[in-house]
């Protein structure tokens, strides 16, 4: 006996839709996250609305930590998803993808916590000023001497 032999589905023809005049009424990416690009009033709003202050010096790497254990009761919420995220440590595009932010909006808010002193950010370890191997070894192999 063999089995039923399954068949695909044809998508159904839907007849193109005219453009929307105003928002999405399903959310800021549009309908099921297609790709549209975010609502650029609500990241005008997350940042300050635009106060030009300085920026702090991060990079995409920079490993950043919270200080605090929880979030002041005053913080915006994405901050404080921020501190959570930040127990353990994490880098700026680690932050930057968990909360489906820009990098540019993510040190606009670090800047914020940097400056209330609420995380730590840390530049990362440049490999050049690691010890060279074979000098690890030499020592090792004495220390074994010994």
């Amino acid at each position: 006996m063999t089995p039923p032999q399954r068949r695909r589905r044809q998508p159904k023809e839907r007849p193109p839709e005219p453009p929307a005049a105003g928002p999405s009424p399903s959310g800021p990416e549009g309908p099921e996250g297609e790709g549209k690009p975010k609502n650029p009033e609500r990241l005008y709003v997350l940042t300050g609305g635009g106060e030009g202050g300085d920026r702090a010096e991060l990079d995409l790497v920079t490993l950043v930590v919270a200080r605090a254990a929880e979030p002041p009761p005053a913080a915006q919420p994405e901050q404080s998803a921020l501190l959570r995220l930040c127990k353990a440590p994490l880098s700026v595009a680690e932050i930057s993808a968990y909360l489906n932010l820009p990098f540019s909006v993510v040190t606009v808010l670090l800047t914020e916590l940097l400056t209330a002193e609420l995380v730590q950010a840390r530049a990362p370890i440049v490999r050049q000023a690691l010890p060279d191997r074979s000098l690890l070894e030499a020592v090792m192999h004495g220390l074994q001497k010994l």
